[in-house]
């Protein structure tokens, strides 16, 4: 990579015009805001277009006045119409919170029913039923949305422990608290993860990296001054295990087989599974985009770009189940190229 004003001549051309099209505003907004740096006014006429046409207004249009969508509740997480992938993908288009208010209904809505007292988001509701990448993608598109609420310090605490393994509980009860500090039962194991360092039973507990991206992303959302020394830990912790290989190969310990999931290296959106590029992200926003040990990821990135400056949707996931497409596979993709633009210019400023 080059310093901040040099990125963009490692661009094999620039899209920077195609993702300022009038036709697209959801793309337009973002990428006035993250790429082109523009006016703030300029900005915000272009962030109330993108809640009132496109992605963002379809996904409100769906939703219910008390804040969910399909089905009333915790929210099925195996629905991908359903509330928490829907606040998950307003998130991901730059929804917020300040242009529709709609979108704060959602996020206490979501909160009241699916966050346990003890801080674990959980699909089911049941707090053994919590995981990594859950926690980390819930809590991240929470706070991109600007959703403001003092249960979001306990869910963050939970999910440090969960990386650095202090005072993790192997119980709990129905409301999210250690059996061993008392309180009323029943008491389950947790059925996720049994231990540090994103281990996850999915993954026969052993570390999942998939879920460890999240996290790390959901971290990089709190300002450095205002975290906790088990956060600042937990962070710690954190970049110790993606930077103990070269993050490019996706070969983190951890990997039950013998090579990594091809979907690391299938650039997608909206970003469910994590992929390179939001690895980048999730190290980039923690302040490591200048950092030697990332410097073949960022390339990895470059190399997939074609010769029109433009990135690819290689990989949809549930794409009919969704509430929008987003672009057909093996194509060009102003999502995809949105979301490589703005990882190398943050990598670029960091240099």
């Amino acid at each position: 990579m080059a310093k901040q004003q040099d990125w963009k001549k490692l661009l094999k051309a620039d899209p920077t015009d195609w993702l300022l099209e009038e036709a697209d505003p959801g793309v337009r907004y973002l990428a006035l805001r993250d790429i082109v740096n523009a006016d703030e006014k300029e900005i915000k006429a272009a962030r109330r277009k993108a809640h009132r046409e496109g992605p963002i207004a379809l996904i409100l249009a769906n939703m219910n006045p008390e804040g969910w969508w399909v089905r009333p509740g915790f929210g099925d997480m195996h629905h991908f119409k359903g509330t928490g992938f829907s606040i998950i993908s307003l998130a991901q288009l730059g929804g917020s919170i300040e242009e529709d208010k709609r979108i704060g209904t959602a996020c206490s809505y979501y909160l009241d029913h699916a966050l346990t007292k003890g801080g674990q988001f959980a699909p089911i509701w049941k707090p053994t039923g919590t995981a990594h990448c859950l926690q980390g993608d819930m809590l991240t598109s929470l706070m991109d949305l600007k959703f403001k609420d003092k249960r979001l310090d306990i869910a963050y605490e939970w999910m440090a422990r969960t990386v650095t393994g202090e005072g993790l509980p192997k119980r709990l009860n129905a409301d999210g608290f250690d059996a061993a500090k008392g309180g009323p039962g029943p008491y389950r194991y947790l059925r996720r993860f049994e231990g540090p360092i994103f281990a996850c039973t999915t993954n026969k507990h052993l570390s999942c990296a998939w879920g460890g991206v999240n996290v790390m992303m959901a971290f990089s959302r709190l300002p450095k001054v205002g975290r906790t020394s088990l956060i600042e830990q937990a962070v710690e912790a954190g970049l110790k295990y993606f930077f103990s290989v070269d993050p490019s190969t996706a070969n983190f310990p951890g990997e039950r087989a013998p090579e990594p999931n091809f979907r690391w290296w299938k650039f997608a959106f909206p970003v469910l599974p994590s992929d390179i590029i939001k690895l980048a992200e999730s190290l980039t926003a923690l302040g490591y985009g200048g950092d030697p040990k990332l410097a073949k990821t960022l390339d990895l990135i470059l190399s997939k770009q074609d010769e029109n400056g433009r990135w690819t949707l290689e990989y949809v996931d549930h794409k009919h189940k969704m509430w929008v497409e987003y672009g057909s596979q093996e194509k060009p993709n102003k999502w995809v190229t949105l979301r490589a633009m703005r990882v190398l210019k943050q990598a670029g400023e960091q240099m």
